[in-house]
């Protein structure tokens, strides 16, 4: 153990003191620049998103699995004083007799993607990780603009209250997916003369904060992480969960603006009376809409398209940044291919910028550009194999150690896998046609980013835990959280790959009950739910239908994994294991070399980087593992690598 990260040596703290005054409440946990309590109250923000959006899911598997049969509890808590009115005015005006419609399933289905993705993996898994972690690992005091990371996290926060306010607004939140397509969305309800009383309104209005504080996070991000690194912290020394996040800044830095400027063009379109993509000859309920025209629907799949697909590597490279760190620490192997991975991260960035019109072959582009675009599709699964591969060799003759953080890193890697195996089909135009917009691409997507990622951001949390709060959570309850969710994750999602090929459609409120002849075919896994739900009394139908049923059950499964992970959470603040020293992991990075949890300013010595972020199981040395900031004994500090000089205009 490095005697910098178990003593503390206060004879260097003159080095970062802080002429200030102690802050009250308010402006310690409420208005801070301190980049670790802003990184907190970003992964709480996205934690209870991320709990809203999964709820929504509920309500629609609920209307899938049995259409037109009454959400059990919904009127239950309508009647319930206060609370009941609250849910009335989001829910339950659009849920007569409990039950959900079409345009109910429409708000959910674009609420649950909007929130999943902007307001819950986003901010928890970049902004959240990024902010408390790398600048602990990089060495440095604060971010490079503590005062605009404040602002960052309140413009966001400002969009989650825009956003959960269009449930409240006369025509409900949006109903035209999270995509946004125009010309629907910039027409529908148009015949409400009250702009405000729009979801539509409010949700474009939240895109534009919520993407205005990516912006302003990714800057500080960048600028932190080339200008304030450590002594020594080359750039082939930086942990790899600084590159990917770093890759992950450029991506929305580049990808986010075009998406803000069709965000305030689509409003515009709506507000104003403009037709940026509105075209001419639009007919609504047999007459011609009162529009200018001239515009292009095409432009705003084009920009929506332009972010999402990089929006996709912004949601993955921060799952391989946690597990970067997660894999060596528990399987006490280097990260094998550091090098391989760096370079693949970058490629990955790169590359995200090429495919966007993959998503678009249904418009009708030609074959020229339909070819380019599956050839770019292809290559960018390669530095993702990289990846993967990299961490997957890393498991390798380690001495593995069961955490609940590596059995999430764990099961990642094969359900990543599956993801991305099953998106290589829709690369391809001629399948991609006959898949678009079913059940296999949601069950490729979800793969992806949510047995993929969130499992990572779970990782992630069950970590940093122990340096955040000096106590570690509960490892019963993160295994009674771990293997419900594996279970519940693979029953929900492995099903729409089956109901995908057989022709089912992704926004069928019913699912599937009114198209016969789709929903009529059976096969051996129909077969089998049929006679497993047989066991417990439930007539289950022996085709496409049933297995609606299946992935209810699996929803319900994973929502009762969960509340092991709420309790574990909440209750190892004040009664969790206390850590013996403040890198109870026996991890390497520089984060471990601070007290915990750390005080403002973070080092009470000055940080020099001597070695790689990876060193674990050297030979020769006395322990498993050999810090980054640890001198060998018997020898003289090296001259560091790259120094850099320490940060003092914030101070």
């Amino acid at each position: 153990m490095s005697a910098a990260a178990t003593t503390h040596d206060h004879s260097h703290g003159a080095d970062h003191a802080h002429d200030h005054h102690e802050p009250g409440f308010i402006g310690k946990y409420i208005f801070s620049c301190d980049h670790k309590v802003i990184g907190i109250q970003y992964a709480l923000s996205g934690l209870l998103f991320l709990l809203l959006g999964f709820f929504l899911m509920l309500l629609m598997r609920w209307s899938i699995a049995f259409p037109g049969q009454p959400v059990p509890g919904l009127q239950f808590v309508e009647g319930l004083p206060g609370i009941g009115w609250l849910f009335h005015e989001t829910i339950g005006r659009w849920a007569p007799g409990g039950i959900v419609n079409g345009e109910l399933y429409n708000m959910l289905g674009a609420m649950h993607g909007t929130i999943m993705v902007f307001l819950g993996i986003v901010p928890l898994g970049f902004a959240g990780f990024v902010n408390f972690v790398m600048p602990l690992q990089i060495g440095t005091i604060d971010m490079a603009f503590p005062k605009l990371n404040m602002w960052s996290f309140w413009l966001f926060f400002v969009s989650g209250v825009l956003m959960l306010y269009s449930f409240f607004v006369g025509t409900g939140p949006v109903q035209t997916g999270w995509t946004m397509y125009s010309p629907l969305a910039s027409t529908t309800t148009l015949a409400v003369s009250n702009v405000w009383a729009h979801g539509h309104t409010w949700w474009l209005t939240a895109m534009v904060f919520n993407i205005s504080a990516s912006l302003l996070g990714s800057v500080n991000v960048i600028t932190t992480i080339i200008n304030l690194r450590a002594k020594g912290m080359s750039w082939m020394r930086m942990p790899f969960f600084c590159w990917a996040m770093f890759v992950t800044s450029f991506l929305l830095l580049l990808a986010f603006p075009p998406l803000e400027v069709a965000a305030l063009l689509q409003l515009v379109d709506r507000v104003f009376g403009a037709s940026f993509f509105l075209p001419t000859g639009l007919m609504e309920g047999g007459q011609h809409l009162d529009i200018s025209g001239g515009g292009s629907p095409l432009l705003y799949q084009h920009l929506f398209w332009f972010l999402a697909h990089p929006e996709v590597y912004v949601l993955i490279l921060p799952a391989f940044a946690i597990l970067s760190d997660v894999i060596p620490a528990n399987t006490r192997r280097p990260l094998w291919g550091y090098k391989s991975m760096v370079y693949a991260a970058l490629t990955l960035g790169f590359l995200s910028f090429l495919v966007w019109a993959h998503h678009m072959y249904l418009t009708g582009m030609g074959t020229m550009m339909s070819t380019y675009f599956q050839i770019t599709t292809v290559l960018i699964s390669v530095p993702s194999v990289i990846l993967l591969t990299g961490l997957m060799i890393s498991l390798w003759g380690g001495s593995i150690r069961f955490t609940p953080q590596m059995m999430f890193a764990s099961a990642f890697l094969p359900m990543f896998g599956i993801g991305g195996l099953t998106g290589l089909p829709l690369a391809f135009t001629f399948i991609d046609l006959a898949l678009h917009d079913t059940y296999y691409v949601i069950g490729h997507f979800h793969y992806v980013v949510a047995p993929g990622t969130i499992f990572a951001l779970f990782a992630g949390v069950y970590h940093w835990y122990p340096k955040i709060t000096g106590r570690k959570m509960s490892d019963f309850l993160g295994k009674l959280h771990f293997w419900p969710s594996l279970l519940g994750m693979n029953l929900i999602f492995a099903p729409m790959f089956i109901q995908g090929l057989g022709g089912f459609h992704r926004r069928w409120y019913d699912g599937g009950k009114y198209f016969e002849q789709t929903s009529s075919a059976s096969n051996w896994v129909t077969e089998l739910t049929h006679n497993v739900f047989g066991l417990f009394g439930m007539d289950v139908p022996n085709n496409l239908l049933g297995l609606n049923v299946l992935m209810s059950v699996g929803a319900f499964i994973l929502a009762l994994g969960q509340v092991p992970f709420i309790l574990n959470v909440f209750l190892s603040i004040k009664g969790g294991k206390k850590t013996n020293s403040d890198n109870p992991w026996h991890c390497t990075t520089l984060e471990w070399a601070t007290p915990t949890p750390p005080p403002h300013g973070n080092f009470t010595f000055e940080p020099v980087v001597v070695r790689g972020p990876y060193e674990y199981s050297v030979p020769g040395c006395n322990q498993d593992y050999f810090p980054q900031w640890e001198i060998e004994p018997g020898k003289a500090a090296p001259v560091p690598a790259a120094p850099t000089p320490a940060p003092a205009a914030h101070h």
